[in-house]
Formats: C-alpha cells, structure tokens, sequence
C-alpha cells in the first residue's frame, strides 16, 4: 500500500517532467529555427562573394579593352605622324613607339584571355553556388515552417500540462507542496524517489533501517537522510 499523499506526488512529479521537457523543446525551438537561418544567411553570403568576383573579373576585362583601345588610338596617331614628317629619325622614333604600343597589346590581350578563362569558371562556380543557396532556402523555409508549427503545438501542451498540473497541485497539502517545489527545483526534477532494497534511487545511497521501515509502513512522508528527498516502497 502506498500513501495518497506519495501518489498524488508520483503523478504531480510525472506532470512536472513532462512539463520540463516540454519547456526546453518549446526554449530550443527558436535556437533550432536560428541555426537554419544562418545555413541560408552564409549560402546566401558565399553566393554574393563568388557573384563579386565574377563582377570584379568583368571589370578588369573591360578596364583592359580600354587600355587596348587607347594604345590603338595612339598607334594610329603616330601612323598619321609617320606620314607627315620627313626626318628619319622621327621617322623611326615612330616605328619604335608603335612597335611599343603593339607589344603592349599582345601582353593586354593575353592578360584578357586569362580573364575571359577565369570569367568562364567562375560562371560555373556561381551557378554551383546559386543551386546551393536555392536548396538551402527551401530547406530553410520546410523546416522553419515545420518548426513554427512544433512551436505553437508545444505552447498548447504547455498549457494544456499547466492546467492539469495546478489541478493536482491544489489538491496536496500547502505544506507538503512546499516541500515537494523545493526538492524539485534542487534535485534536478526528482524530488521523490524509490527505495529499491534500501538503495534511494535518487542519491543511490543506503538508508537507516529506520527509514526503511518507517517507508515500508506506509503511514507518513519519509526523508532519505542522505539526499533528503521524499522516498517510498512500491508495493
């Protein structure tokens, strides 16, 4: 036989657990919904870095074409100069610049097709980087859907647990419920234990002989001595 006190206690600590553990699932929620979002925050910040670079390179090609087109310019200026002067070495001091500014060009035009080449890869690494962005969103919209939905499911258990659990409490003595709150919120959520062959399962430590017997009775609230907790017998 067991106390009515001890099993209004049970299922009061029962409710308590549940409720515990519903709290932290409804506290962790968010946490949860957080971590997606910042999945999709960094796939969409690796997506803008490799979209930049590309830009950069397009930048650099037509910075390029530029300074090819003023070296065309001018090799085109000294053509008209060639034409108009009658000193050999003005003459040649003509050839020589355009000899120049050609050679520059070949060297511009090389550097163009290393960015036309890295342009072209990065293409690829940007479309790479827009299919994971576009996956890690969906995925980030699924679950935070889903989680906002476990959210507001949690809130109504929570609720709904509350309720019960002040039903139950209201009917314990003052006194003892007093006891019972302070045990739980000291001993992690287990303020009552059992003695399982004089062993408290909640310390794991031997009681009195006199604890023993006085939980075996049956007759009033029993202490372990060494954790202090509410304990009893399962009849």
């Amino acid at each position: 036989m067991m106390l009515p006190e001890i099993e209004n206690l049970l299922i009061l600590q029962d409710r308590d657990r549940k409720l515990r553990t519903l709290r932290l699932e409804y506290k962790n929620a968010p946490l949860e919904r957080q971590g997606f979002a910042d999945k999709q925050s960094g796939a969409q910040k690796q997506l803008d870095a490799v979209k930049l670079k590309g830009k950069e390179y397009e930048v650099e090609r037509k910075k390029l074409e530029t300074e090819v087109q003023g070296l065309r310019d001018r090799i085109a200026k000294y053509q008209v100069q060639k034409f108009q002067t009658r000193k050999n070495d003005e003459f040649a001091a003509l050839n020589h610049e355009i000899e120049r500014a050609e050679k520059d060009i070949r060297s511009i035009e090389d550097r163009e097709l290393d960015l036309m080449d890295a342009a072209d890869k990065q293409k690829v690494i940007v479309a790479d980087a827009e299919k994971t962005y576009s996956a890690t969103k969906a995925l980030f919209e699924r679950q935070a859907a889903d989680i906002d939905t476990k959210i507001k499911t949690l809130g109504e258990q929570i609720k709904e647990l509350e309720a019960e659990r002040g039903k139950l409490a209201a009917e314990i003595d003052e006194d003892l419920l007093d006891t019972y709150e302070h045990l739980l919120k000291n001993k992690n959520g287990e303020a009552i234990a059992a003695l399982e062959n004089d062993i408290c399962s909640g310390c794991h430590m031997k009681v009195t002989p006199t604890t023993s017997s006085k939980a075996k009775a049956a007759r009033e609230i029993v202490r372990c001595e060494n954790c202090n907790r509410i304990v009893y017998y399962q009849h």
